[in-house]
């Protein structure tokens, strides 16, 4: 019977406390590791951000746990463990087996690829959060005022964000994945198909091929 060790992770405070987001973790992992015929020997939760790297004690004692009975570290998903390529690095480092549970058949590389993902995610919410209070400051919004809320104002918000989400974000996404894996060697075919796998679609809602990803690629180059 394999062991298990279950690491469960929310953002805030009042969420720990609450437990909103823990129970919907919790019992995607007692899912999976009924599944694999597994038990769970203890179980780990830890209350802060995920883009913070200090004080993270409970992860540390879930690792250290692993060690000593030779178990897997499970999670629900891999954004609730870091959103934090070093981190992740450094887990992988201790050479433990872990899985999310949300990419059971992850590999090492996979999983650097979407901690990366993750991460980058994290870095373009701040960046887009900062460009727009100073676009609204130039025009001598004063912020914070709800009355500058209005419906249409909301509307067009509304409608940017899509806009952004879709033509910029997930294009970004996807040529961090071809960077890393021509890095690898693959070929642009063979890019396309791991794209594919991993459920990555094009800006019109495609499937990539070949020559999409050698675009994508050559933006990269010419940035």
């Amino acid at each position: 019977m394999k062991k298990y060790i279950a690491y469960y992770r929310v953002s805030r405070k009042e969420q720990g406390i609450s437990g909103l987001g823990l129970l919907a973790q919790q019992s995607s992992v007692e899912k999976y590791v009924s599944g694999q015929n597994g038990i769970i020997l203890n179980e780990y939760t830890e209350i802060e951000t995920g883009t913070n790297k200090r004080e993270r004690v409970e992860i540390h004692k879930a690792i250290q746990m692993a060690k000593r009975e030779g178990a897997i570290l499970v999670i629900a998903k891999l954004d609730r463990l870091s959103r934090n390529v070093s981190f992740v690095s450094s887990l992988m480092d201790s050479c433990i087996d872990f899985v999310a549970v949300d990419m059971p058949t992850a590999n090492n590389f996979t999983i650097h690829i979407f901690s990366a993902l993750a991460e980058q995610e994290a870095k373009l919410i701040s960046s887009r959060t900062r460009q727009a209070l100073a676009e609204l400051k130039k025009k001598g919004v004063t912020l914070g005022n709800p009355s500058n809320l209005n419906d249409e104002a909301r509307s067009k918000g509304v409608q940017k964000i899509k806009e952004n989400a879709t033509n910029n974000d997930r294009n970004r996404q996807a040529q961090s994945v071809i960077i890393s894996c021509k890095e690898k060697g693959m070929s642009y075919r063979q890019i396309a198909e791991y794209l594919n796998q991993l459920n990555f679609k094009t800006r019109y809602g495609n499937q990539f091929m070949a020559p999409t990803v050698h675009q994508l690629y050559t933006r990269c180059l010419s940035a």
